[in-house]
């Protein structure tokens, strides 16, 4: 994925896509979670049923950041999904998917 060792390996999903929707990268824990819906070099469209591809379809085009919370197979997870920019220029998003403990604290600082 890069050259850092941390995000190879990291246990979460990260992906990251162009301003097409054609997979760029991903990390290991997404290959593991991925690998039959999803592939270097195909679109992520494809793997997205009504309403989600509508909705992505519209992140793509206008690079909005879009943050929510599921739960997938008795996990609760973070879904933060951000545009990502080269030289200032918008190139396409990153998606993080992150497990939400049980127990999460809220603290105000």
């Amino acid at each position: 994925m890069t050259d850092h060792p941390w995000v190879k390996e990291f246990p979460g999903t990260i992906i990251v896509c162009d301003s097409q929707g054609v997979l760029l990268e991903m990390n290991d824990w997404a290959a593991k979670q991925e690998s039959e819906r999803v592939a270097i070099g195909t679109n992520i469209l494809d793997c997205h049923p009504e309403p989600a591809r509508t909705k992505l379809k519209q992140m793509l085009a206008g690079g909005q950041l879009n943050v929510y919370t599921i739960e997938k197979n008795g996990r609760k997870l973070l879904i933060y999904q951000a545009p990502w920019y080269t030289e200032g220029k918008y190139a396409g998003f990153v998606e993080f998917e992150l497990d939400i403990p049980e127990s999460l604290p809220h603290f105000i600082r």
